[in-house]
């Protein structure tokens, strides 16, 4: 099992679908049932994953490595494609975080009744492609796994959402999708400039068809691709991530070549696919100004699917930013470092400003996402191990208070059926232990000492400010973010659960406490951002070694 092991992770779920799919009609309560026992095992295999990680190694573990597609195409070489899976201290933290946040998922979807079939048919099918996307190293597979998560989630708002569900899941699609285009560009690029040097070594017969290839031959494969000694035909292609992130790889005169002096007007092509790519992940993290999808789809989109897409879809965005334009693009990330910056600061600071003049809960809690993950960017523009390690535990502490704080709001609402602000008091009165939670919800989101939202934004900052790359007033005006989440997160909070009750629509009895469904819920998410904040070594010992190895590596 332990060799196919994340193979398992991307299997489970995708079989749940069909077994969905294919359940007796007579028989729907069982949907949920299997959806259920599918992210349960999703659970498990993910232990046994942890068990067998080595938090020292800084390198890809659990690897699972097959050829794919192998299509000759003439004088311009051989396509390869792999089949090429493993975890490093980059993802693994994520997926940790992905299981959890649909498990919880699962849970909050017990009360769908309304085409149940197919809601939790594409419920497995969101869960696999958002696996695929963290387990994948070949970039035209993370490719696959990133567009196919377009037509879950767009049904699955556009179906179950709110009144103005088929505007919100259209707006989703179209945004995701143009920048999905952008991404596809730039793999054509690099498909065109880049070798597989294992692949091309048995192409020349420099090893045998099934003989491993000795580490000082790779040195040699690359020298004779920068003499021009191996012919175009010979040369395979390869979409891998560890041979994409190294320049020796690169084909001399290619397009995408680090040397390369291509130029469309008077910008480096290489420049021009950074920004290509970076636009098409800060659609998906997202950034302003490329933002306006995330209200809209997390108002009209039910309760669960907001859990998933703000704890888990958006660190998709941000792991993008990591492991492929910084990872493929390092000199251009760096050169870029000011504007990605700048950008992050305007998401932090104006997400924040939106946050705290919404009066629609659901709304307010989008809004403060975009100002939260606007200190992912700023941490990856600072180009620091403490950025890059503050970026993914600011991903981590977001994806688990993201979900509570979307659970929260669903708790109210199915109840009243009401998301204002201003139509709730006193709640405290009526709802003690949701007003306790939600509580622990809201100081962790505004960053309070103890909850790992603090621990994340602390060294998203700490790292800009020693950045060599960055001016100190884009972390020092990023600090207003701090400030504005601890506004309107007081605020909300002030005015819905202190003073007498009063609910505009209402009398107490609709207003009951929680149940157990949702204790099970919220009490263990809330658990996880004490603990994490108290221990965030749980954290940076994961993703500490990995971090560190790929800044030597540059080097």
């Amino acid at each position: 099992m332990i060799d196919h092991i994340l193979t398992f992770l991307i299997a489970i779920p995708l079989l749940g679908a069909v077994a969905v799919a294919f359940w007796p009609v007579d028989r729907q309560h069982n949907f949920r049932l299997i959806t259920l026992v599918a992210l349960l095992l999703e659970v498990v295999v993910t232990a046994v994953s942890y068990l067998s990680f080595d938090i020292q190694n800084p390198g890809q573990q659990l690897s699972e490595v097959r050829d794919w597609i192998t299509l000759p195409i003439g004088s311009l070489g051989v396509v390869s494609i792999d089949y090429a899976l493993a975890v490093d201290g980059i993802s693994f933290p994520l997926v940790l975080l992905a299981v959890v946040v649909l498990l919880v998922g699962v849970v909050s979807s017990w009360n769908v009744n309304h085409k149940s079939r197919a809601y939790f048919g594409l419920y497995l099918l969101l869960s696999g492609s958002v696996m695929g996307c963290f387990l994948a190293q070949d970039l035209f597979l993370f490719y696959l796994f990133f567009e196919f998560m377009l037509l879950p989630m767009y049904f699955l708002i556009g179906l179950w959402g709110g009144p103005r569900r088929e505007y919100a899941a259209l707006k989703f699609f179209i945004y995701t999708f143009l920048g999905s285009l952008l991404i596809l560009i730039v793999m054509i690029g690099l498909y065109l400039s880049v070798i597989d040097p294992v692949e091309t070594a048995r192409a020349v017969g420099l090893i045998g068809p099934e003989d491993a290839i000795h580490p000082d031959m790779i040195p040699q494969i690359q020298q004779w691709l920068f003499d021009g000694k191996i012919a175009p035909e010979q040369l395979i292609h390869t979409f891998r991530f560890s041979y994409l992130a190294d320049p020796g790889n690169y084909i001399p005169g290619s397009i995408l070549n680090t040397a390369s002096d291509f130029f469309i007007g008077n910008i480096p092509v290489r420049l021009l696919a950074f920004w290509f790519l970076f636009i098409g992940f800060a659609v998906k993290l997202p950034v302003v100004p490329v933002h306006t999808w995330l209200p809209d789809a997390h108002v009209e989109a039910p309760t669960p699917i907001s859990v998933v897409l703000a704890g888990i879809l958006l660190k998709i965005g941000g792991y993008g930013f990591i492991r492929i334009v910084d990872g493929f693009f390092p000199a251009e990330a760096l050169y870029s470092a000011i504007p990605l910056a700048v950008l992050g600061m305007i998401s932090i600071v104006y997400g924040g400003f939106n946050a705290l003049g919404q009066n629609d809960l659901k709304k307010m809690i989008a809004y403060s996402s975009v100002s939260h993950m606007g200190f992912v960017l700023l941490g990856i523009a600072a180009f620091t191990p403490e950025g890059f390690n503050g970026a993914i535990y600011q991903m981590v502490s977001h994806g688990i208070l993201s979900a509570m704080l979307f659970l929260l709001t669903g708790v109210i609402y199915d109840r009243t059926h009401d998301r204002r602000i201003d139509h709730y008091r006193g709640l405290v009165g009526v709802m003690p232990r949701y007003t306790v939670l939600t509580g622990i919800a809201f100081f962790a989101s505004l960053g309070l000492p103890g909850f790992s939202g603090f621990v994340g934004e602390l060294f998203t900052l700490m790292g800009a400010f020693q950045s060599d790359a960055l001016p100190v007033w884009i972390p020092a005006l990023s600090t207003l973010g701090i400030v504005l989440a601890a506004g309107y997160f007081l605020w909300t909070y002030q005015r819905m659960f202190f003073g007498s009750f009063w609910y505009k629509n209402a009398t107490t009895q609709v207003l009951n406490d929680l149940t157990r469904r949702e204790t099970f819920m919220l009490v263990p998410l809330a658990i996880l951002t004490i603990l994490v904040g108290i221990l965030p070594g749980l954290l940076f010992n994961l993703s500490g070694p990995a971090i560190e190895a790929w800044f030597e590596g540059l080097k």
